[in-house]
């Protein structure tokens, strides 16, 4: 069998060999831009960096109205009904899922939800942890105690068996008066203790200790309350200035509409505003806060 010789390769002039090189930087570049447009990552399509393009992922708790609660299968509360309006002024669906208030703001650090939905009170340690949009509500505390308990205030506390949320500002509260408290997982946990006589007090959001106390029947009672110190507001994860500030825009949108003002009206009849409080950036007033309570505690 005869074997011919190999031909050697076309010899092409330099310019050629130029336009081929340049043809290949070109499709290479359009194939990448292809693969980023088909994965939905372009900021374009996601300038919030959320997990899903368009939908919210937002954590939030099952057990605490009339803030955040499930009805019916359904997330409502005056935080998560607030949360789907202010979504809905930057284009943006809600979708929640139910977690507990310990893990929260870990979970929306490492990016497991896009946005924390829970009453959360902005506090220096929990910056270092999320980022917080403006402040959309305030909050009292409440003492929550067993029928016929002889306690009426906080200052009587001491020595008491205290039970609170772990992680939550009232968790931070009993901490640093050095109760010592018992610390439970959710507030069904809490209001199981009070019920069985197990523990002598708990400091609740005030808001779920009445509601708490409205639903047992009366075996709890609420016997004193006082202002929280600080406003709270959704969290998203550090860094996410672009989602912070889009939530930031939606909610001064839905404090000038009036939505705001009607949530207050139906999760919370008949609430003082505090003096001085005023929801958002506070270039818009709500409709009907124009004059707050100068009641600051109740």
């Amino acid at each position: 069998m005869r074997f011919l010789p190999a031909l050697p390769a076309p010899r092409l002039p330099r310019a050629a060999w130029k336009r081929v090189a340049a043809l290949g930087v070109a499709a290479l570049l359009a194939g990448t831009a292809l693969t980023a447009c088909g994965g939905g990552s372009e900021p374009a399509d996601n300038p919030y960096g959320l997990l899903q393009p368009g939908v919210l992922r937002a954590g939030t708790l099952t057990d605490a109205p009339p803030n955040v609660y499930l009805k019916d299968g359904r997330f409502t509360g005056f935080d998560n009904d607030l949360l789907v309006a202010v979504a809905g002024k930057v284009g943006l669906k809600v979708e929640f899922v139910g977690t507990d208030f310990s893990a929260l703001l870990s979970q929306v650090n490492n990016r497991k939800f896009d946005v924390g939905s829970s009453s959360i009170t902005v506090t220096e340690a929990r910056k270092k942890t999320v980022d917080f949009g403006n402040g959309y509500d305030f909050g009292y505390f409440g003492l929550d105690v067993p029928a016929g308990s002889p306690l009426t205030g906080f200052d009587q506390l001491a020595g008491k068996r205290v039970v609170v949320v772990q992680g939550t500002v009232q968790d931070d509260y009993a901490t640093s008066r050095k109760l010592d408290p018992v610390r439970v997982p959710d507030y069904n946990g809490a209001i199981n203790q009070l019920k069985a006589g197990t523990a002598d007090a708990w400091i609740a959001p005030a808001e779920i200790g009445e509601k708490s106390a409205a639903d047992s029947n009366g075996k709890i009672t609420v016997a004193a309350t006082e202002l929280s110190p600080a406003p709270t507001a959704y969290a998203v994860a550090k860094g996410n200035d672009a989602l912070r500030e889009a939530l930031d825009k939606g909610l001064d949108e839905v404090i000038a509409d009036g939505t705001w003002t009607r949530l207050q009206e139906q999760y919370y009849p008949g609430r003082p505003i505090p003096e001085g409080f005023t929801p958002g950036s506070g270039d818009v007033t709500a409709p009907g806060a124009a004059t707050p309570s100068a009641s600051a505690t109740s």
